[in-house]
């Protein structure tokens, strides 16, 4: 491989690794709450909508009123809505975007990349048509 080739290589793969590693502290930050958070919030919000749906006054009452009455339900929604809304779910796997769109490039050139972005060649594959 001609030196430019490697010193083109060793650039990409530093860049990849900063790109990677840039999004590596919203993840963590969200990694472990966000799970746990989206859980709570559909527990909140699958048990709000049976009390919700099971209560006589929801079929009389008009709709904002009903929700009035059911403050939990009506803010475990608000909350799953919201959170989806500003796309905490991709901040939780966006290296993993990344790295997957790349490895499926790099692909086309024999190589791929590890999770942090480091490049991995492969190696090449020999043709036998000995037919």
């Amino acid at each position: 491989m001609e030196p430019s080739a490697c010193e083109d290589l060793k650039a990409f793969e530093r860049r990849l690794t900063e790109v990677v590693l840039s999004y590596r502290p919203p993840t963590f930050r969200w990694r472990k709450p966000f799970p746990v958070l989206l859980s709570a919030m559909s527990m909140c919000t699958a048990i709000g909508a049976w009390y919700w749906l099971r209560d006589p006054r929801t079929t009389v009452v008009p709709l904002t009123e009903s929700l009035w009455i059911h403050p939990i339900f009506t803010a475990a929604t608000v909350t799953l809505i919201v959170l989806f809304i500003l796309g905490i779910q991709k901040l939780v796997i966006a290296p993993q975007i990344i790295t997957s769109r790349t490895r499926n490039v790099l692909g086309d050139f024999n190589m791929s990349c590890d999770d942090t972005g480091k490049l991995i060649l492969k190696p090449r594959q020999s043709n036998n048509n000995s037919t």
